[in-house]
């Protein structure tokens, strides 16, 4: 899946303009120093429209089976590239928008953007990071190619109405996960670019994103010989795939690995080495993704085998690692027992001698998912009574301690319904969405609450704003149909069901005009 992919996979972008990076990379990082974009991206693709793009592909990339909704991956994600996107000032461009980080199931290495900055990592890609510069090198690139607006400027450079192109965008999303080259000619079709052209507009765009990655890697205090140490593993896979030859680079949508890691190892010689001890999240979150990535049965014989393989090691975060994911394999498997032991093992053997500040107590340094993982194994379902109520405690000191995670944050709510807790967990839970109004699995959570305790309307509504995050309009519309119709609504309810669905109704109105169809609200809603 790819809008504009690293390495493995083609970019849609322009020409981008001159080299602004001909003088050595310094350590400190000048946002200024990054190239100014002319008029034709803003002209025919505003930051805004682009945003709406992205979310529009977004909602097609949720539903694929091969989005990877893990909270603890995606929140370690998330950490990892909002720390590297304000790591330089001006990185989220004129609307200020949030990036948003995300995980597919995909063996391959790679990694792609999608317009508005939303960027995806594959499993495939976390697994064989061997650290974190690797990594952050990885989604410092992305994050370079969503700053430059490459798609901005390939789809300003043909003067077109930027909604014809969505639909080859979401085709070229989809089908890259089998070819990243096929999903470069469903979009190139659906744009009309000459083939040449395509080849030496997406060239350009991965050598700028190489060196804006660059600076940002820099300026986030990341060891920026990760970005090489990528390119090199990459080099190594693509021998094995069997890679263009030189005397047919032309012929090529990126650069050749080869080409880049010169470039890359050019500008590395000019930075101090810079030694980075890797937090445990990035072995944990490894360890996670090696298990979801595919549970076949074959595949989680060879999880098992190669986390065996991995208890070996002498460093003990690698050992600890191993031990997490043998937990999360065995939790999903049903062994609640035996993951609880391989849990209780991998926080043993990171369990500092005393007197030195435990790991537990540092988040960022495996604590957030040590406790998330302990939830998850209360919260599963064959626990015994005793054991919810148990988990509804755990989960409240883990959100006092742990306040910035959403997925305690989402554990405490599925704990209170768990336990039969439903009055709290309303309670709680309308407060958090209010306070994240784009928070899908509060909403449906919330939904889940109403309905033990037979609140009819209100589960309706909470549905409805469900709905809504998801991008699915008319059935948020028919969801608060269903809410005045239900036989406990109240006239309070009534008036904020009203005025709810005028407000959809309009924006549904809006969304038809700019795709330039017609046609009644009610007769194409219902």
């Amino acid at each position: 899946m790819t809008a504009i992919a690293l390495c493995t996979a083609a970019a849609f972008a322009i020409a981008a303009p001159a080299d602004p990076f001909q003088k050595p990379v310094s350590q400190k990082v000048d946002s200024t120093r990054l190239p100014t974009l002319g008029d034709t991206a803003r002209q025919d693709l505003s930051p805004v429209v682009e945003r709406k793009l992205g979310e529009e592909i977004m909602r097609d990339v949720r539903r694929d089976p091969a989005y990877l909704d893990d909270e603890p991956i995606l929140e370690y994600l998330n950490n990892l590239g909002n720390a590297l996107v304000t790591s330089v000032p001006g990185l989220r461009g004129e609307t200020n928008a949030d990036f948003t980080f995300f995980a597919m199931r995909d063996v391959n290495l790679n990694a792609f953007a999608l317009p508005g900055g939303f960027i995806a990592a594959h499993t495939g890609l976390i697994v064989a990071a061997q650290n974190e510069s690797e990594l952050a090198g990885v989604m410092a690139h992305e994050i370079g190619h969503v700053s430059q607006r490459h798609i901005a400027r390939a789809i300003g450079q043909q003067k077109q109405d930027v909604l014809l192109p969505l639909a080859a965008m979401i085709l070229a999303a989809l089908a890259s996960k089998a070819s990243s080259d096929a999903a470069m000619g469903v979009l190139m079709g659906g744009q009309g670019l000459a083939a040449q052209r395509q080849l030496d507009f997406s060239r350009d765009a991965e050598r700028e994103a190489d060196r804006v990655g660059f600076q940002i890697m820099a300026a986030g205090g990341y060891d920026v010989t990760g970005m090489a140490g990528f390119f090199k593993r990459l080099q190594s896979a693509s021998k094995l795939s069997g890679e263009i030859p030189a005397q047919l680079a032309h012929l090529s949508s990126h650069p050749l690995t080869a080409e880049r890691l010169v470039d890359m190892q050019a500008r590395i010689r000019e930075i101090p080495k810079k030694a980075r001890i890797d937090p445990l999240d990035f072995q944990l979150v490894r360890a996670r993704a090696r298990v979801l990535q595919d549970e076949s049965v074959n595949g989680r014989r060879e999880t098992k085998n190669l986390l065996e393989t991995q208890l070996k090691e002498p460093h003990r975060q690698l050992q600890a690692a191993a031990q997490y994911g043998l937990a999360v394999l065995a939790l999903r498997q049903g062994q609640l027992t035996e993951a609880q032991a391989w849990l209780d093992k991998a926080r043993a053997t990171v369990k500092p001698k005393e007197g030195v500040l435990s790991a537990e107590s540092r988040a960022g340094d495996g604590a957030t998912m040590f406790a998330g993982l302990a939830l998850e194994i209360k919260l599963a379902p064959g626990q015994p009574a005793a054991v919810a109520q148990e988990a509804v405690q755990e989960a409240d000191a883990a959100r006092q301690r742990y306040p910035l995670s959403r997925a305690i944050a989402h554990q405490y709510g599925e704990a209170l319904i768990g336990a039969a807790r439903y009055d709290e967990a309303t309670r709680y839970l309308r407060d958090q969405a209010q306070l994240y109004r784009e928070d899908g699995k509060l909403h449906d959570m919330l939904a889940r609450a109403y309905s033990k305790q037979g609140k009819i309307a209100l589960q309706h509504m909470a549905l409805a704003e469900s709905y809504v995050v998801a991008g699915a309009l008319p059935a948020a519309v028919a969801q608060l149909d269903l809410a005045r119709k239900a036989g406990d609504v109240s006239f309070y309810d009534q008036a904020v069901i009203d005025a709810r669905e005028r407000e959809l109704r309009a924006r549904q109105k809006a969304e038809r005009e700019e795709r330039g169809e017609k046609g009644d609200d009610k007769d194409k809603d219902r």
